[in-house]
């Protein structure tokens, strides 16, 4: 479903590095893997790059046939629209939307009817356990109902990919599961939610790495 070869990223400037080279990366849909790594060795650069947002020096990026390495910016924009979702560790929750609209906002950008968005919205809040909380603002919500927001906003268009950057908490995997098949890339630093994952790879300057079992 997703595959990554070869993948390097360079900064120019007057002392050019490598950060990182000849990452390579297979998933198949279900797929729920976490990345580690020390701070600064490139973890949020790699979500980024197979995101689109970001361009690589050389390698491929292929979501199921779709080589992002070729599109444009405007391709990409409807690509990552209509099949990968995001949870950040700022979650980027809008204050002046409720919960229902938050959620609610990748339908939106994809023209979904109203009828279908309200079943979708209110399927996945019950999912992340927020019923009731629909037209909550989200000044109102706890820390770890925000992320459930993020999650369940990243899940609702049920995307072939999930792209998760230290968030704060433990994505739960069950949750991710709610996304029909979708594969799932958490970045963290924290073992324990490594621990929910399929597969925990260690990203280093040489590419990726499978850690080894504690």
């Amino acid at each position: 479903m997703l595959s990554v070869q070869g993948l390097t990223k360079r900064y120019g400037g007057p002392r050019p590095r490598t950060v990182f080279a000849d990452v390579d990366l297979a998933l198949d849909a279900g797929d729920y893997v976490a990345v580690m790594g020390e701070s600064g060795i490139g973890k949020s650069t790699l979500l980024n790059l197979i995101a689109g947002l970001d361009s690589a020096d050389s390698g491929s990026i292929k979501l199921g046939a779709i080589e992002l390495t070729t599109l444009d910016d405007d391709a990409l924009t409807l690509l990552r629209r209509a099949q990968m979702g995001f949870v950040f560790q700022a979650f980027h929750i809008l204050p002046y939307l409720d919960v229902f609209q938050n959620v609610a906002l990748p339908l939106s950008l994809l023209g979904v009817a109203d009828a279908e968005v309200e079943r979708r919205v209110n399927t996945m809040l019950g999912a992340v356990g927020l019923e009731g909380r629909a037209a909550s603002p989200p000044r109102e919500l706890s820390g770890g109902e925000l992320q459930r927001v993020a999650i369940a906003r990243a899940l609702v268009h049920a995307p072939r990919l999930v792209l998760a950057d230290e968030p704060t908490g433990n994505l739960d995997s069950e949750s991710a599961a709610q996304a029909s098949g979708a594969a799932g890339i958490l970045v963290t630093h924290s073992r324990v939610a490594a621990q929910t994952c399929d597969r925990v790879l260690l990203l280093r300057p040489d590419g990726l790495r499978e850690r080894a079992p504690e």
